[in-house]
C-alpha cells in the first residue's frame, strides 16, 4: 500500500512553513553577497576591413548589370 500511496502522491498533508522575509527569499535566489569588486571595461572593435579597392559606383553598377545578363540567358 505504501508503494502505491508513494507511487500516485497520496500522501498527507504537509504543514506549510512559515513566510519568509525579503531579505531571506533574496538570499536563497540570489545567493550570499560576496565581497569581490566586478568592473566592466568596453573593448573598442577593430572595423572590418572592406575589400572594394578601385571599384566605383558606376563599376558596380556595371558588374551586376552583367551577372544579371549572364543569368537571364542562362534560364
Amino acid at each position: 500500500m505504501r508503494f502505491l500511496r508513494s507511487l500516485f502522491g497520496f500522501r498527507r498533508l504537509q504543514r506549510t512553513s512559515a513566510p519568509i522575509r525579503e531579505h531571506e527569499a533574496y538570499a536563497r535566489l540570489h545567493g550570499e553577497r560576496s565581497g569581490e569588486i566586478v568592473s566592466v571595461v568596453a573593448v573598442e572593435r577593430k572595423p572590418i576591413p572592406r575589400r572594394t579597392g578601385d571599384l566605383s559606383g558606376e563599376l558596380l553598377r556595371r558588374a551586376f548589370e552583367a551577372r544579371l545578363d549572364a543569368r537571364g540567358a542562362a534560364h
